[in-house]
């Protein structure tokens, strides 16, 4: 079995878990503060909320239901649509999408070289 890790998402009152390869962690959490830093940048109209990534750990145990457990590659797969749907075509757009494209290309890797 993998060795994953989760991050910990918060978007308001909501929480989300994201499992990830624990080698990849480290990445979504770079990812997740740079989008923070350039989305302010943005002057389109449908700019996605963004959560912020608040904790990771290497080990969870759910003990109530209420706060969702997402794959890290649906979780970038997600984030990717949201952000390729925004109207502008100008940076940092371009280069933030490039940053998702990369870590999503790299967890699409991952997964299919851990099914094989």
């Amino acid at each position: 079995m993998p060795n994953m890790r989760y991050g910990l998402l918060q978007l308001g009152n909501e929480l989300e878990y994201v499992e990830m390869p624990a080698t990849h962690l480290y990445q979504l959490t770079a990812l997740n503060r740079r989008l923070h830093k350039e989305i302010d940048k943005l002057t389109a109209a449908n700019v996605p909320a963004l959560p912020r990534l608040v904790a990771e750990c290497g080990e969870l145990e759910i003990v109530d239901g209420l706060v969702p457990i997402t794959g890290g590659l649906a979780y970038i797969n997600r984030l990717e649509s949201e952000f390729a749907a925004v109207t502008e075509t100008h940076y940092p757009l371009v280069s933030l999408l490039t940053e998702i494209r990369a870590l999503q290309a790299q967890l699409e890797q991952w997964y299919e070289e851990e099914t094989d």
